[in-house]
């Protein structure tokens, strides 16, 4: 079973590229972030054509938004609020094999990371928070969970261009990786894709719109990720971050990243 994940943003503009998805990479499931469309101009007659019939969406006017599109049935859709908010950031279903799959868009934190000066960032660590939470209270070795999505934070020193310089900079601060940790830990929840592409390797899923020519500087950060509860560690059997999309037409600022399965 493959798996991508992808901060599409938005869906109905680039259509294409999930086409072009499908076509390089045959993906069973599709998770995406900032679709930015209601639920009722969601394109599900054009994504069942590509062969998803069974889709989970959740979606706003602009902003946010997240959908589950599968080859495999999907069981117990759920929609999660956090912060006291309704602002599709969160939905989950029931993949076969009673696999959750849970779909995540962190918010992004805004550029000043302080929570009292900022109330973006202040949403953000509060929502990192619940999330460890959340995952604390579910806590069972025998379940078989995976969390997809734009979680909007670069754990690693090797997950940032520059660790450095990228310390005050919203995405990579020590208080953000901190609470990731704290999330990842309370699961436990294995970084799947790190454990294909070695930690030492530099590795990227996002690339500024503000850079003339990306592939120049290359000033990227790997922010989407593919998350498993222990479990299904020794099924992992592949995993892809799709850097070329980067400079596919009209492109998002994401990149796809895939997980393959062995089940």
């Amino acid at each position: 079973m493959k798996i991508s994940t992808w901060n599409i943003n938005s869906v109905r503009l680039r259509l294409p590229g999930i086409k072009r998805l499908i076509s390089e990479i045959n993906p069973d499931v599709i998770c995406l972030q900032e679709t930015k469309v209601i639920d009722d101009l969601f394109p599900a007659d054009e994504i069942e054509q590509m062969g998803y019939l069974h889709q989970a969406i959740r979606g706003e006017k602009s902003y946010n938004g997240v959908a589950i599109l599968s080859r495999l049935p999907l069981k117990n859709i759920q929609k999660l609020n956090w912060c006291g908010k309704q602002d599709c950031r969160h939905i989950s279903a029931e993949l076969p094999k009673k696999i959750e799959l849970n779909n995540f868009y962190i918010p992004s934190g805004g550029d000043i990371p302080d929570p009292k000066e900022n109330d973006k960032f202040a949403h953000k660590l509060k929502f990192l928070k619940e999330m460890a939470k959340w995952s604390s209270g579910r806590q069972d070795a025998k379940a078989k969970r995976i969390a997809v999505g734009d979680f909007n934070v670069a754990p690693l020193e090797t997950d940032v261009w520059s660790h450095k310089q990228l310390l005050k900079v919203v995405s990579h601060t020590p208080i953000e990786v901190d609470l990731m940790d704290k999330f990842q830990a309370k699961g436990p929840w294995v970084d799947s894709v790190r454990e294909i592409i070695p930690p030492e390797e530099k590795l990227y899923s996002w690339w500024s719109y503000r850079s003339r020519d990306w592939t120049v500087n290359d000033r990227g950060r790997r922010l989407d990720h593919v998350w498993v509860t222990e479990v299904l560690r020794k099924t992992i059997k592949n995993a892809q971050v799709l850097r070329a999309a980067r400079s596919w037409g009209k492109p998002s600022d994401h990149v796809p990243v895939t997980v393959e399965f062995d089940l």
